[in-house]
């Protein structure tokens, strides 16, 4: 079966910011599949950080891996903008009407996030085997536990929180941090630091980048 890993804002972000690009590019090396980022995805990563000076070489690290085709658009593998606006506006209509709270439905994903799992039903269908790369613990828990993610929201919010959605549409979806690549990326020795505790060093960088990783899961990893 084709594989492809669908990369979110989040997740490029904390490669870029850590100064990871370069173990993308190790692991794309081993990987037999394409990295593939929806269109709203690269607009957050390159297109608008381009015009903000102080984004602007998170931007370029970013777009270089586009243009050596590390990371790839949908068109790669054949699938058009088109079917992912329409399946991708569908989802955020279905996601931002769901969690109702105070009289008004909580705005809980935006754009980047609804392509990337459009792009993932849609690559479903086509027969890829697809898994989404996403940090940001909330567009996870929508798809894999979206009553537990109601109970979070109750417990930050203090607040009655009523869940109006049947998530059913985004079931079996499969989703990974970057702190995971990174672990794979050490375990393959694709790092080029060597000395010290590194592992460590990696995990804790990618959780303080924005993964949604706790202290316990480090401490787990840590141990393997």
């Amino acid at each position: 079966m084709k594989k492809i890993l669908i990369f979110d804002s989040s997740s490029l972000i904390n490669f870029s910011m850590n100064g990871l690009t370069d173990l993308l590019v190790n692991l794309k090396k081993i990987f037999k599949g394409k990295f593939i980022i929806p269109k709203d995805v690269k607009y957050e990563i390159i297109d608008r950080p381009l015009t903000i000076k102080k984004f602007k070489l998170e931007a370029l690290k970013l777009k270089k891996l586009l243009d050596d085709k590390i990371l790839e658009m949908p068109s790669s593998i054949k699938i058009s903008e088109q079917e992912i606006k329409e399946k991708s506006e569908e989802i955020l209509r279905k996601s931002n009407s769901s969690y109702f709270t105070k009289g008004n439905f909580m705005h809980i994903i935006d754009k980047g996030e609804s392509s990337c799992l459009a792009l993932n039903i849609i690559a479903k269908e086509k027969g890829f085997e697809s898994v989404i790369v996403v940090d940001e613990r909330t567009t996870r828990m929508i798809g894999e536990a979206p009553e537990n993610l109601r109970k979070l929201f109750e417990s930050k919010l203090h607040s009655k929180i009523e869940l109006k959605k049947d998530f059913s549409f985004l079931q079996n979806i499969k989703f990974i941090r970057s702190s995971e690549l990174v672990y794979v990326g050490y375990k393959k020795n694709l790092t080029n630091l060597k000395n010290g505790n590194v592992l460590e060093a990696l995990l804790y960088a990618t959780k303080y980048k924005g993964c949604a990783i706790s202290f316990n899961e480090i401490e787990k990893a840590k141990r393997f």
